[in-house]
């Protein structure tokens, strides 16, 4: 039977406010209906997404005269284009036109931050997919059969697929970062014990319901109207300008939803944007470009896959002295997003522990792929995924439990014994402050508590002794994630708010809705700080034309940076407000007391006791309008404190943490390999949260995703850089099978955001995703107790069925030649000498 999500409300997943965490919640002048923020309400498109309308872009209803786009793609990964014959095409059925590289206007390379992404392959090929030309037709039919039509010929060359090869070579898409804390050298030499190890940690892709798309009509002026699936509006509304030659106020970009995005429409939507604004300006008639699911699989990138190796000393308590941590990522061709992916995946390296001395380095490989990009967790989980390795590692090595050496060497204000430890022990390799440590601590005990971790441990050890083929595993990890934009300028948001004189409130703000509820957040901010009820507050799409000069919906700051800003533009409109009332209203001729007012139930309300005075909200916002005020009003944030210095590795490029914990258990057939996850715990937080139920949606959907990336999820490139997992046949992500039988999911209470986020909550769109890695490591427990926990087992990831199979095989080995080697040495003892 399965076991309901759940947010508890027990007096166990509550607690008071530490000392740490003593600044209140941010109050407003306004009174908060109960539908506002802070409380669990529907999705605003939950009822359209369920009946099916709820229109994406391909179900925009087009003009009659729109043209179909398809994209010619090479074939090839790797070599010279020495001839591209598009004669046939051109005259194929119902071919309205055909573009190539020398029919762009204006720029040619549309590298979202560094230049090498051309919007046509001209000379090199560098991947297997990579867009040669395009072709507009009548319908979508026939400009696919056109595109078969080419006449292409590459001189191939071997195709750079390994990045560790790549990186030795020193092909590199950016140069080499290097964090450096303390003498990491000396540490490793004086420390009592060392440990190397390795891992491949595969990619992932996006794997979007609905995807790549958009529709481009002209406009005016040489302009371009774009209906996009985008998480990036004002990135492509840039290329889309610069690629036909226009100033970017001729191109407006309009995103209502997405069927998802997860870091894959960040920057990779946009080349499909431009291909279409060129045909729709050359033709002056709406064109219509959709990519189908193997050619979006093949064109566009992945997560990063990283090869991570570590080297670290540590005490006998198997605390953490310093060492030396390399991430390599696998880039693809091209830089993309990848020196800022690579940065996060080396901010996170160190997870939730203290490093000690420690250097970190992050390389960028350059390979014949799609330029890798975006994805939920940006470098992140990979970067977390080394020290979590390496935790178990030590744990087999001092013959501990993982928990145990993974508390040990948690960021901490005090000792195991109350006493103070080096303050510098709360300080990151790259030089930021760990704030909220006593809500870390917290949470895992909490969670170690709530989800009965030593007695399952003692339960599954016992069970793995009398079960030779099918094997249990437990674990707990946790998770530390930094919050904000790396890149300083992205962390600033607008917003655009008008009150209607029926009362009635429309929102617009730069973020992008893909489904992860920021509208319906952002809705309930507006209707907090106006003391209305969800209802008279609607929210319209992210349009260039309104809110301009946007940053992406990513990096988990969507609620964060447009929640402030909506705020800020409500706050403002409604004092002024309140300025209006005071003279406007009489009351015994003196006007309102302008001290005491406040929005709420839908009423401006002024006076204490007997002598408050309520006027409705739909007569304050008339008699507003007739007396000429103002009912709109834009609103700006832009986040404080964050700051980095790239040339010396040190800074706080992270406004605060999000923290979580996961307990995954899991059930391994050793003889086949094959698995299931029985149980999993997650007690995550959120801070105060923005709206409780989404935020458990948030938490299971990204935990799942986790689970996905890391056990099933394989991406594999044949020997000539085709991808060959291209569909759902050969990609599996999760299924509502693959969920556990029982599965709580509780948001940690009583701990606000120290800092002065949105009503004092945190962010809620990645962290979760890294609570993933518990399944991970409970199946490498599982495995271990194939040799009496004695050996640490190799665990590349995603771990397949034919990965568990392959190390169950080498620890079955490795226990058969220990057990000879103990024999042979206890027969050439003595018969009183001690084994």
């Amino acid at each position: 039977m399965r076991t309901l999500t759940r947010l508890s409300t027990s007096p166990e997943a509550t607690r008071t406010t530490s000392p740490e965490d003593a600044r209140a919640s941010e109050t407003s002048p306004a009174s908060a209906s109960r539908e506002a923020s802070g409380h669990a309400r529907a999705h605003e498109s939950a009822v359209k997404h369920v009946t099916g309308r709820a229109p994406y872009i391909d179900d925009i209803a087009t003009p009659a005269n729109t043209l179909h786009v398809a994209v010619g793609f090479s074939p090839v990964a790797h070599g010279r284009l020495t001839r591209l014959d598009l004669e046939k095409v051109r005259q194929a059925p119902g071919v309205v036109d055909v573009i190539t590289l020398a029919d762009v206007p204006g720029h040619t390379d549309i590298g979202p931050v560094f230049p090498g992404d051309p919007i046509f392959a001209d000379d090199e090929i560098s991947y297997l997919g990579q867009s040669l030309f395009a072709v507009a037709a009548e319908s979508h039919r026939e400009a696919r059969l056109a595109v078969r039509e080419a006449i292409v010929e590459i001189d191939e060359q071997p195709a750079s697929l390994d990045p560790v090869a790549a990186a030795e070579r020193e092909e590199f898409v950016r140069p080499t970062h290097v964090h450096e804390r303390g003498d990491w050298q000396t540490a490793l030499e004086r420390a009592p014990h060392v440990l190397e190890g390795k891992q491949f940690v595969g990619g992932q892709e996006h794997f979007y319901l609905e995807g790549q798309a958009c529709l481009v009509v002209p406009s005016e002026d040489e302009g371009v109207m774009v209906y996009t699936s985008n998480q990036h509006p004002s990135e492509s509304q840039k290329l889309v300008a610069e690629v036909l030659g226009v100033p970017f106020h001729a191109v407006t970009m309009e995103m209502r939803r997405m069927g998802g995005g997860f870091g894959g429409k960040e920057t990779q939507a946009s080349p499909w944007a431009c291909i279409a604004a060129l045909i729709a300006r050359r033709t002056n008639r709406p064109a219509k470009l959709r990519l189908p699911r193997a050619e979006d699989l093949r064109a566009t990138g992945k997560r990063h896959p990283f090869h991570n190796r570590y080297r670290l000393g540590f005490d006998e308590r198997g605390v953490l002295a310093g060492g030396d941590i390399t991430v390599i990522g696998d880039c693809g061709y091209s830089p993309d997003l990848s020196e800022a992916i690579v940065d996060r995946a080396m901010f996170h390296a160190d997870n939730a522990y203290s490093l000690g001395e420690a250097r970190v380095t992050g390389q960028r490989a350059r390979t014949h792929k799609a330029s890798n990009t975006a994805f939920r967790g940006f470098g992140g989980p990979q970067g977390m995924m080394i020290i979590e390795r390496a935790m178990d590692d030590i744990a087999r090595h001092l013959g501990e439990d993982p928990l145990t050496v993974r508390k040990r060497n948690l960021y901490r204000a005090k000792g195991e014994d109350g006493t103070p430890l080096d303050v510098t022990r709360d300080i990151t390799h790259y030089g930021q402050r760990v704030e909220q440590l006593t809500l870390l601590h917290d949470l895992i005990d909490q969670l170690e508590q709530s989800s009965d971790y030593w007695a399952r441990r003692r339960e599954i050890t016992d069970f793995n002794a009398a079960s030779p083929i099918i094997k249990r595993g437990l674990a707990l990890t946790p998770v530390k994630f930094g919050i904000s934009f790396t890149a300083q300028h992205l962390n600033q948001a607008g917003a655009l708010l008008h009150v209607y004189t029926d009362g009635s409130v429309l929102i617009n703000h730069g973020g992008t809705e893909m489904g992860q509820g920021l509208h319906t957040k952002v809705c309930q901010v507006v209707a907090r700080e106006l003391g209305l009820d969800l209802e008279r507050v609607r929210i319209s799409a992210t349009r260039t034309d309104k809110v301009p000069n946007t940053s992406p919906t990513a990096a988990s700051s969507g609620a964060d940076l447009n929640g402030q800003a909506a705020r800020d533009a409500a706050s403002k409109l409604r004092e002024r407000l309140f300025d209006f009332a005071a003279g406007h209203f009489e009351q015994d001729a003196g006007g309102l007391d302008r001290e005491t007012m406040r929005l709420e139930d839908g009423q401006l309300v002024a006076g204490l006791g007997e002598a408050e005075t309520r006027i409705p909200w739909g007569e304050l916002v008339q008699a507003a309008y007739i007396g000429r005020v103002s009912l709109s009003e834009k609103g700006f944030y832009a986040t404080p404190l964050i700051h980095y210095d790239r040339a010396t590795g040190r800074g706080r490029p992270f406004y605060y943490y999000a923290f979580g914990a996961a307990v995954a258990e899991v059930e391994v057939d050793t003889l086949s390999g094959e698995y299931r996850l029985s149980r999993a715990d997650i007690l995550h937080d959120v801070g105060d949260s923005l709206n409780p139920a989404i935020d458990i949606g948030q938490i299971e959907g990204g935990f799942i995703q986790g689970m996905g990336w890391l056990t099933s999820e394989e991406l594999v490139w044949n020997e000539t850089g085709r991808l060959v997992s291209d569909g759902p046949a050969t990609y599996k992500i999760p299924a509502f099978g693959d969920l556990p039988e029982t599965f709580n999911v509780e948001l940690m209470q009583g701990h606000p955001n120290s800092q002065a986020s949105i009503y004092r909550s945190k962010a809620v769109g990645e962290p979760p995703f890294m609570l993933g890695i518990s399944v991970w490591s409970a199946l490498r427990d599982a495995l271990a107790s194939l040799a009496d926990y004695r050996v640490s087992p190799a665990l590349d990831t995603p771990a397949t069925p034919e990965r568990v199979l392959m190390a169950a095989e080498a620890l079955r080995k490795a226990r058969t030649t220990a057990d000879a080697d103990l024999d042979a040495d206890r027969d050439e003892r003595p018969d009183h000498a001690p084994a």
